[in-house]
């Protein structure tokens, strides 16, 4: 049987002459290419391709797909030959229906809820796409691509997996059975090119004073905590500090998913391991802060804190790593040090509840709220300074602030950011580094829209 008779004996593809790549997501376009795929497949020496670069097989591949739609008399324009070729070269050379998606700079995330609906998120908001997969089958060829080229695997025994992409984008899959409709994948972009100070301030994510006093922070090796919901910017705020850093300290990066893209050149980076199938060889976030302690590191960033690792990390900032950096899941600065005393608890040691807040105390100096508004806009909502122990309670004041003033006709967050008037205790150590910052900063009056 030809690929045109297979085809047409379908009840979805009753009419190859149709324009099919006018619709990518209709089932007759869908069985079109999965048999033009398959085709080629049988067709292809494997061994030659090895010796072809990349724009060489794309060159082949098109002549290779002219071919059969000429041998098998299937009736296309040259609009929808073009698209056949592109989507056959991403399935092939790619991540399959992903690829144009993924080469959109404007989409933050994709969201893939099964073979048949795909959101993004473009400027802070959820959209639904026309794109598809033919199945869950070729949902999950996609996801065992991804994952295998970072030394992942996923299947019923494995069910989750966290990877990432070549670009560094952050990568998770649920698989059945336990997500029961099928398979999950979300990726969570990442720019090749980190946001400069210069586009958060034009995206109005934080002022000018603030950034002065980041900037300063960074300089004077000051330990901070990043605190934020899932999508606020955490880790876009942490490679700014990052960049403030000077290029002659040796930096040491400890992640699940690697994803900080630093810029100095003196940067270690380490990932975390999962265990294997037989459930030995994991290396956890703990044991690799514990390492890097032997690394003779100047700084230390721990791209989440999550559980047991707290500890470790607390007695690295109080032990000659200043400056020291790390995010960790929160709504506000207060919960940040509730979460970290409580993943204190999870490291097993007996610690009273005022030794552990003064541990934080001493470690932890400046607290750094992100937040997503309900419009999508990502701002820096608080910074605020850990002064001290009131008793059995940590002190903190706040330096900065954003206030929400109402949401306009749009649905745009109206609100402005100014200083609180306080003058940080850390000023002096701001100025001992040679970072001091004009006490103008920390103005009042001052405010910015």
């Amino acid at each position: 049987m030809t690929l045109r008779e297979r085809l047409s004996s379908s009840d979805e593809a009753k009419t190859l002459s149709a324009p099919l790549a006018a619709e990518p997501a209709n089932h007759a376009y869908q069985d079109l290419k999965k048999t033009m795929h398959q085709m080629i497949l049988d067709r292809i020496d494997l061994e030659r391709l090895k010796r072809l670069t990349t724009e060489q097989f794309k060159h082949e591949l098109a002549l290779l797909i002219q071919r059969i739609i000429e041998e098998e008399r299937i009736v296309l324009n040259q609009n929808e030959r073009h698209n056949l070729v592109l989507d056959i070269q991403h399935e092939m050379l790619g991540f399959g229906p992903l690829e144009p998606l993924l080469n959109d700079p404007t989409i933050s995330d994709i969201l893939v809820n099964t073979h048949s609906r795909v959101y993004i998120e473009r400027r802070g908001r959820l959209e639904l796409t026309e794109v598809t997969f033919h199945d869950n089958a070729h949902l999950m060829k996609i996801i065992e691509k991804i994952v295998s080229r970072v030394g992942r695997r996923v299947d019923e025994s494995s069910p989750m997996v966290d990877a990432r992409l070549p670009d560094g984008s952050r990568v998770n899959a649920i698989i059945p059975p336990l997500a029961v409709d099928g398979p999950i994948l979300s990726i969570r972009r990442f720019s090749t090119t980190p946001l400069s100070v210069q586009n958060l301030l034009d995206y109005k994510s934080l002022t000018p004073p603030m950034v002065q006093v980041l900037e300063s922070l960074g300089q004077a090796k000051i330990n901070i905590l990043i605190s934020g919901g899932t999508g606020s910017g955490k880790t876009t705020l942490l490679n700014l500090i990052s960049g403030f850093i000077p290029a002659n300290e040796r930096i040491v990066t400890i992640e699940d998913a690697a994803e900080l893209q630093l810029r100095q050149p003196h940067v270690v980076r380490l990932e975390t391991r999962p265990p294997n199938i037989e459930g030995k060889g994991e290396v956890t976030q703990r044991a690799l802060v514990r390492n890097a302690l032997r690394m003779r590191p100047d700084r230390i960033i721990l791209g989440e804190v999550r559980g047991a690792e707290a500890l470790d990390m607390l007695q690295a900032m109080n032990t000659g790593h200043e400056g020291s950096l790390a995010t960790i899941h929160s709504n506000t600065p207060r919960d940040a040090l509730s979460r970290l005393e409580n993943m204190v608890g999870m490291a097993g040691v007996t610690l009273t509840p005022r030794a552990v807040r003064q541990q934080i105390c001493s470690a932890v100096t400046v607290v750094l709220q992100v937040t997503r508004l309900t419009d999508g806009a990502r701002k820096l909502v608080s910074m605020q300074e850990i002064t001290g122990m009131e008793g059995d309670i940590l002190a903190m004041q706040e330096i900065f602030r954003f206030e929400q003033t109402g949401v306009a006709p749009d649905g745009k967050v109206l609100g402005q950011f100014c200083a609180t008037g306080v003058r940080p205790r850390f000023a002096e150590r701001l100025r001992m580094f040679g970072a001091p910052v004009p006490d103008a900063a920390f103005d009042p009056s001052r405010v910015y829209e």
